[in-house]
């Protein structure tokens, strides 16, 4: 059995809110926790393990694996946190967590409705709010409602028959003004739903109403001089702008259903599955698939859902799915591919889900087998490139010089999408004069791969050429020449936007700023600038050097080359110990290097 090494775990976990599930050697799920950040939190675990009490230790040692779900809010992570502690009684959980209810806000069945707060949820027609995971949130809402909305808060049965019979008189609610008085007819019914559907919309989260209200009641205030009354309308402005009405994760019009989604690349399929009951997702896991045969993404989520509904015993009617899938629907099933509203953001986030799972799944087997990285890199170059081969072997080209001097060219190699330092060459341009960087490619190009046929050390499936058109034409020319033009691929990539060219194409190509083709292609065209940019530098200093010595009287190109070669540089040869630089020079040669750099002996 593995080892369990937190500190590679830590890697794959992102830094975004959600759940984490901690399971043991025998898989058992020991432990739920929620976090604000997820790798924050499940890190905080093992680097802080001393400064824990004696159970928190304990359960750290048990840890043999780590799973997580992402949210969109730290709320969201709250709630689902609760529910699936509920759903599965952990060990932990059990001895540290309180399972407690969370509220709803509800607006009865009944008529002249009242609006309250309530932990049980019943199924008589109400319409139910939440559940809140802060109840203190709760209350500024159903305050802010009742400081706007005048509403009833007897249970008084107000049907037309008691109030005609003039059963009720009003109380002390309707005498301070927190009700109209409906129990005496003082408030009819379509002026109290009016008020309804204005709470109903700030329940939804439409609260611009409330605050655009509060705000014209705060300015009043402060004309009045009522400051404390104003500081309060204040107060409320500020806890609205935090407060969120609704959840992601939770909803309570959602009801008995099953989410799932897939992410696949050319080898392995992952299905994430949701089960969200009453508005709470109570389940959540992640499958994987191994590709057999070139399956499509619609038919193994079509194999997936009934395998996976059948683990969890579900029998919910409605699945939201990514697609269309090609299964007939009957009484007992629906496939609903929501667009748009709560269905859609529940699907997005197992959609979510699904892709950090693939993405640490992949990860993991590439960590394991360093070829399936090169493998999957190689490929999709393949694809994106419209090659015919796998490109395990190319070669890339770029030119140096300052207005025409010192000219160089150099070509990098990648084996495997890494770079082959030990195959890097650079050439010193021999029959171009000036700055004619097109004519500085051709050489290039010819010299290269003259020799390579001359060695017969192989071509490479695909060569790069850091320029445009104009470049690609010349590298083309060369390869004509020495009849290889069709036996490789050979693009241009121009600085500018990132274009790709292909000879004898009108349009360029243009990759996914993201894609990983795109990516080592960048690596290749920088790498080959870098190589060449150093070769350039060295050759110009050198030959700067040269210059400057070969301007002494006496001293010609190729003493100039043995004093660098044993000085390496001309500071170095002006302070030299003159028994040093005898062994180099004659008395001559030595006399005019010291009266160049005066250093003569006036003795």
């Amino acid at each position: 059995m593995n080892v369990f090494d937190y500190k590679e775990e830590l890697k794959r976990i992102p830094h975004k809110p959600g759940v984490y599930q901690y399971f043991d050697k025998q898989d058992i799920l020991i432990y739920i926790g929620k976090a604000k950040d997820l790798r924050n939190r499940v890190g905080s675990y093992f680097v802080n393990e001393t400064q824990h009490n004696g159970k928190t230790r304990v359960l750290v040692r048990q840890i043999n694996r780590i799973a997580f779900t992402i949210v969109d809010t730290e709320i969201d992570a709250w709630l689902l946190e609760n529910s699936l502690i509920k759903k599965h009684k952990p060990k932990y959980n059990v001895l540290l967590k309180d399972d407690k209810t969370y509220p709803w806000i509800v607006i009865k069945n009944e008529r002249f409705p009242r609006v309250f707060w309530t932990r049980k949820h019943i199924k008589d027609g109400s319409r139910y709010y939440g559940p809140y995971a802060s109840i203190g949130m709760m209350h500024i809402v159903l305050d802010v409602i009742r400081d706007l909305f005048p509403l009833r808060t007897c249970n008084l049965a107000l049907t037309q028959e008691n109030i005609a019979r003039g059963k009720f008189k009003i109380c002390l609610e309707y005498q301070i003004g927190n009700c109209k008085g409906p129990c005496e007819g003082y408030q009819s019914e379509e002026d109290y739903d009016q008020n309804l559907s204005d709470i109903k919309d700030i329940l939804n989260g439409k609260i611009s109403v409330v605050t655009n209200r509060i705000k014209e009641q705060m300015q009043t205030a402060v004309s009045e001089m009522n400051f404390e009354k104003a500081h309060a309308y204040k107060m409320k402005l500020d806890k609205l702008d935090f407060y969120q009405s609704k959840s992601t994760v939770v909803n309570s019009s959602i009801t008995n259903v099953d989410v799932f989604s897939i992410a696949s690349d050319e080898s392995y399929a992952f299905v994430n599955y949701l089960k969200v009951m009453n508005g709470v997702i109570i389940q959540t896991q992640t499958v994987e698939m191994k590709r057999r045969l070139d399956e499509t993404e619609q038919e193994l989520l079509a194999l997936a859902i009934p395998e996976i509904r059948d683990r969890f015993k579900s029998l919910s009617r409605e699945i939201i799915v990514p697609f269309e899938l090609d299964i007939q629907e009957n009484d007992q099933i629906k496939f609903t591919v929501p667009k748009l509203g709560e269905k859609r953001k529940l699907l997005d986030l197992s959609l979510k889900n699904v892709a950090f799972f693939k993405k640490e799944r992949l990860l993991h087997y590439e960590k394991l087998n360093p070829d399936v990285r090169v493998d999957r890199i190689l490929t999709q170059m393949k694809k994106d490139l419209r090659l015919n081969v796998l490109p395990q072997h190319i070669e890339c080209f770029d030119n140096s010089n300052i207005q025409g001097s010192y000219p160089v060219s150099a070509i990098v190699v990648f084996k495997d999408a890494k770079p082959s330092k030990k195959d890097y060459r650079h050439f010193n341009v021999k029959t171009v004069v000036g700055p004619n960087d097109f004519a500085t490619m051709e050489e290039a190009v010819y010299r290269r791969y003259k020799r390579v046929l001359e060695e017969a050390t192989g071509l490479p499936q695909l060569i790069i050429i850091d320029g445009g058109k104009g470049q690609l034409s010349a590298a083309m020319k060369s390869l004509k020449l020495l009849g290889i033009e069709k036996q490789v691929t050979v693009i241009g990539i121009a600085k500018r936007l990132e274009e790709l060219y292909y000879p004898g194409d009108q349009y360029p190509l243009y990759l996914d700023k993201k894609s990983e083709t795109l990516k080592i292609i960048q690596h290749l065209r920088d790498e080959a600038h870098r190589f060449g940019i150093t070769f350039h530098r060295n050759q110009r200093s050198r030959k700067t050097f040269v210059s400057e010595l070969e301007d002494i009287p006496g001293i010609g190109k190729t003493t100039v080359e043995k004093l660098l070669t044993t000085f390496k540089s001309v500071k170095k040869i002006k302070e030299a110990p003159e028994e040093e630089l005898k062994k180099l020079l004659n008395l001559k040669q030595l006399h005019a290097l010291l009266t160049y750099f005066n250093r003569i002996d006036q003795n």
